[in-house]
């Protein structure tokens, strides 16, 4: 009992030492910031748990970590004092304020007016005083008077609520219902579309062409972001206004105070709300970006396209360094296309502050490393009429980092792998106990650093694959199907046409549950089957009958295998399960002790921005079929729509985010030499060649289960197979007859059927039967004529190359193709 009493009076004396507000007010202020308590974790890096401790009193926080946690109470305190009972009149603008720049429409049509600014462009700020729109504290001043940042009221549900006050005279009242106000019906999606150019609620009806079926318009992920995400943006532009004076594409943004080159810098380091925030509470954000349109360089005056001698270059980078410096900013060591532009924390000229700089004109100019590091934002920039525009790229960039969770990296290979480290982090830190030192750790189920490749999978460029082939043994092969071919049926020979149907998004139909390895593989001989345990197999499907009019499941040639070889659980599987093989007989195997579903929050997001790009396109979930081909036939024609031409280039972006991402585990990065490449690529997380065999071997596989279970239903089979695109003989230039349905009419699941979503196909061509059968004569593979031809079997002249969805082993910029 004793021992109870004491430790109760040493909590008090430590909740009376720490010197911090009390746990109500603690949680008063996190609330009235729009902050949750796994942000304050993450923060301090602590458990959220802890957080919420401190805000009921059912904890305290400790010596180490008290002066941390009042520091940032006292930041907020400042930012967000108590309402007073009655509040103070407004402190007068001083004469050094310039007027405040007239109200700007919102994209819903709402008007939403802009703060009052500084000379050097920077915000006007005051003591804090209750907020006109929504009373609560706003230091923030608007025609003088206090006002959120951009209007963004914090909503009342986060926000400790507290009646408005009176006017001076007159008795204050009970607290009516709240009207609804402009500013507090704006649109909270972190990442509006606001641009000068029509929404969909504005296109006239002629924009879409007769014919094109109507897509519900969809918005996004769903979840709603908090408060805090609903007051920064991931981009904007900075154009010119038909007056000379500058226009943001994102009205809640205050525009620079002058045209000068220094006041550009000086706006740019007033803090702006310009950020990406992070897609996950243990990961972390990135710089917003400002960029700039050609009438905005003119302005500024700088050229309309990057120096192309290194004395020019030079001269510019002078010039803006300069520039910047009379702020405080400082730039990044090479101008280029893309660059930062950042203050210091004790610079002179304001707080320290980071802003990513896209010149929308100079993408795709400079040399070799410039070029890489904005090689994405480039088609992210094109307009429909091939120029690159800064509001073009700002619209397309903010719904690209609302869709996927993150900002477009390099490459979207490399965004692929920025994209999984945002959503499912790597590390995490914690505290030692004893020492009261800080550590990162991986997090569960995270992949470990370090070259953990076996021998039979470690792609084509490592050491330990060149040794194996040196001594004539044998290496995984799990890949796409690659040229298959076999002679038509007497059947087939009969019929017309050959249709062509090509398997949408066929990674993403199978990374969402799909179990990867984790960690290092071990080697076991002999090892027990138990169809779950993650990892690769030496296995001999040798003399195993299959269906003799499909393609060899196990093999990318699709011919019958000649001997044992290394397989992935997947593939073993499914032989065992469909075709009787018997995993007793398997001798050794490389297997890992952990799995997880490594890919699902990563599938998650790119399918969720797939599906929605698609859908502003005219392509949806639930269509029939001939709905879907009639949509599908016309998807492409964005004609002067603006909506349909960002969709189109963004469904574009996210089907090679996913291919360049699984390809990336197998990078083999050709501009690097050997040595640096095994210290730099072979050692990263983000190379592992068999978790690439993982997914594709799974993929190919699903692919094989839809064949088998269409030919059992229907008796037909494709002749020809290339990646994920089949051919088909038909007795009419439609894939309409290939399709297995129910008595209602109504798909068959798990066979072949039309639909925009992962799994499901599309109708790539219509072939006229004689032109494959010539070319099958010349001994070339059919799929080469699938797109000479269009879907209603037209030819189109020669073309390069077809269709596929390869996941490449090369370097980044291998993505595959749409």
């Amino acid at each position: 009992m004793s021992d109870d009493l004491f430790n109760s009076v040493d909590a008090l004396l430590a909740a009376v030492n720490t010197g911090l507000p009390a746990p109500a007010e603690r949680a008063r202020l996190r609330l009235a910031a729009g902050l949750t308590p796994a942000q304050i974790a993450a923060a301090l890096r602590v458990d959220s748990a802890l957080v919420k401790g401190w805000e009921d009193g059912s904890a305290v926080p400790g010596p180490d970590i008290a002066p941390a946690y009042g520091r940032l109470l006292d930041g907020l305190a400042a930012r967000f004092p108590a309402a007073q009972p009655a509040a103070a009149p407004a402190p007068a603008v001083p004469q050094a304020f310039t007027a405040p720049a007239p109200a700007q429409e919102a994209a819903d049509g709402l008007v939403v007016p802009l703060l009052d600014q500084n000379p050097d462009g920077s915000l006007v700020m005051g003591d804090a005083a209750p907020c006109v729109q929504c009373g609560q504290p706003s230091v923030y001043r608007a025609q003088g008077r206090p006002m959120h940042l951009g209007g963004y009221c914090r909503p009342a549900a986060t926000a400790v609520q507290q009646p408005a006050p009176a006017p001076a005279g007159q008795a204050p009242t009970a607290p009516a219902p709240a009207a609804p106000t402009p500013v507090a019906s704006v649109p909270v999606r972190p990442a509006p579309t606001a641009s000068p150019a029509p929404t969909a609620k504005a296109r006239p009806a002629t924009s879409r062409p007769a014919g094109r079926p109507a897509a519900p318009r969809s918005s996004g992920p769903t979840a709603a972001p908090s408060a805090a995400a609903a007051r920064w943006w991931p981009a904007v532009a900075l154009d010119v206004a038909d007056g000379g004076g500058w226009v943001l594409d994102v009205p809640q943004i205050p525009v620079p105070a002058g045209t000068k080159l220094p006041d550009w810098f000086a706006w740019l380091g007033t803090g702006l709300p310009l950020r990406v925030e992070r897609a996950h509470p243990a990961g972390r954000g990135g710089d917003g970006m400002v960029c700039l349109t050609a009438a905005a360089l003119k302005q500024l005056g700088l050229p309309a396209a990057l120096p192309t001698t290194e004395k020019a270059l030079t001269a510019l980078q002078a010039k803006m360094a300069k520039a910047a410096a009379t702020v405080g900013m400082e730039l990044s060591d090479q101008i280029g296309p893309s660059f930062h532009a950042f203050r210091r924390a004790g610079s002179a000229g304001g707080p320290k502050t980071s802003v990513r700089v896209t010149v929308a004109p100079w993408l795709g100019q400079g040399d070799g490393r410039q070029q890489a590091v904005s090689a994405l934002a480039g088609p992210l920039a094109t307009a429909p009429d091939g120029t690159k525009d800064g509001l073009t790229l700002a619209r397309r960039y903010r719904a690209f980092t609302t869709d996927l969770g993150v900002a477009p990296g390099a490459t979207t290979a490399s965004t692929a792998m920025l994209l999984l480290d945002a959503v499912r982090p790597r590390v995490e830190w914690t505290k030692d106990q004893t020492t009261g030192e800080w550590s990162s750790h991986l997090r569960e189920g995270a992949l470990p650093s370090g070259d953990l490749c076996v021998p039979p999978a470690a792609g084509a460029r490592h050491p330990l694959t060149r040794e194996l082939l040196s001594k004539g043994e044998a290496v995984c092969e799990e890949e796409d199907y690659k040229w298959w071919a076999r002679e038509l049926t007497t059947e087939e020979a009969r019929r017309p046409w050959a249709v062509a149907v090509d398997v949408c998004a066929s990674y993403l139909s199978v990374t969402d549950s799909l179990r990867l390895p984790i960690g290092p593989y071990q080697y076991v001989e002999n090892p027990a089957w138990d169809g779950k345990a993650a990892g690769l197999w030496w296995a001999d499907f040798t003399g195993i009958a299959v269906d003799e009019l499909l393609p060899h499941p196990a093999t990318f040639h699709g011919r019958p295998p000649t001997g044992p070889g290394w397989y992935a659980t997947v593939t073993v599987a499914y032989m065992a399960t469909t075709y009787g093989f018997d995993p007793s007989t398997i001798t050794a195997g490389y297997l890992a002790a952990h799995t997880a579903p490594l890919l699902k929050e990563w599938t998650g997001h790119i399918r969720g921005g797939y599906k929605r790009a698609y859908a502003e396109l005219g392509l949806f979930d639930g269509q029939s079929p001939t709905e879907f081909l009639a949509a599908y036939a016309v998807h492409k024609d964005i004609g002067t729509d603006p909506v349909r031409a960002d969709a189109l280039v963004l469904a574009g972006a996210y089907k090679n985010v996913y291919k360049g991402g699984i390809g990336k585990w197998a990078d083999s990065a050709r501009h690097l030499d050997d040595q640096t490449w095994l210290e730099k690529v072979a050692a990263s997380w983000s190379y592992d060649p068999a978790l690439r065999f993982q997914v594709i071997a799974a993929a190919r596989i699903a692919a094989h289960r839809r064949l088998r279970k269409t030919l059992l239903l229907t008796g037909r089979a494709p002749f020809a197979v290339n990646v994920d695109s089949y051919l088909y003989a038909t007795d009419a230039p439609s894939p309409l007859e290939l399709l297995p349905v129910k008595d209602d009419g109504t798909p068959v699941p798990g066979a072949l059927r039309l639909g925009i979503a992962p799994g499901s196909h599309k109708h790539e061509s219509s072939i006229p039967l004689q032109a494959v059968v010539e070319a099958m004569e010349r001994r070339e593979h059919p799929s080469k004529l699938v797109h000479h031809y269009t879907t209603d079997g037209t030819p189109i002249g020669e073309q390069t190359g077809a269709d596929g969805e390869a996941a490449g082993t090369g370097n980044d910029d291998e993505e595959g193709g749409n």
